[in-house]
């Protein structure tokens, strides 16, 4: 042991841990970035997608809340646009007021299905054509390809329900016609956004050619397109 008082040197390990510790942010102030990274992605998909490639625990742990956020809402926005949604108050027994308690455990089984079964599905499509990626990076990409779902969530719905309130939950209302066409081809458009930035997301993180990263997508989508197909005809 050191004496009080004394200059005596740090161990090399020790000195070594004090010099990293300025080059690692606290965690907080990585989770911040990751809430407006999660953002960003809109904008400037590749750069954030390459930062995934930090697959260290705490890289995963900081995005882990902001990504889990917007599996969430893009689930929430992806249960509403089903035709069930349409048809909700068609049963006289389906009050109005459960209407966002559907559409919450709804959205929590969907964002739970896509993130956990749909990044394992993107995880093995990958392994297969060459990638080395983790599991839980699968995920993260996955649940980060799900923005354009979530900020439909905030603001197509809003707006949508705004104007046909009850009547888009119903058979026979006056939500049917051209505006809510057009309303619904936004939010085939956010599916279709999603999709891309999908691809750029593989492609990003694996530093893949644009027909790899599609073909690893298309791979990952042909069992569950099989199962609805079958479930359909």
């Amino acid at each position: 042991m050191f004496e009080s008082g004394t200059d005596a040197p740090l161990p090399s390990a020790v000195a070594t841990l004090l010099g990293m510790s300025v080059d690692i942010a606290p965690p907080t102030a990585l989770e911040r970035n990751w809430w407006l990274r999660s953002a960003a992605v809109l904008v400037a998909p590749r750069a954030v997608f390459v930062s995934l490639r930090d697959d260290s625990d705490a890289a995963f742990d900081a995005r882990s809340e902001p990504l889990t956020a917007a599996s969430g809402l893009a689930g929430i926005a992806g249960v509403l646009a089903t035709p069930v949604a349409r048809t909700l108050l068609n049963d006289s027994s389906f009050s109005v007021s459960l209407i966002p308690v559907w559409a919450f455990f709804g959205g929590a089984v969907y964002a739970l299905t896509f993130y956990w079964l749909g990044g394992g599905l993107l995880f093995g499509a990958a392994r297969r054509l060459g990638g080395l990626g983790s599991y839980r990076r699968a995920r993260q990409v996955i649940a980060l390809s799900a923005v354009p779902l979530a900020l439909s969530l905030l603001t197509l719905w809003p707006v949508r329900i705004a104007i046909y309130g009850e009547d888009l939950f119903r058979t026979g209302g006056n939500d049917y016609g051209r505006g809510d066409n057009i309303f619904g081809a936004l939010v085939d458009l956010s599916f279709v956004w999603c999709a891309l930035l999908l691809v750029v997301g593989v492609r990003a993180v694996h530093g893949w050619t644009w027909a790899r990263s599609t073909a690893t997508v298309a791979l990952a989508a042909g069992f569950p397109v099989l199962i609805v197909l079958a479930t359909t005809i």
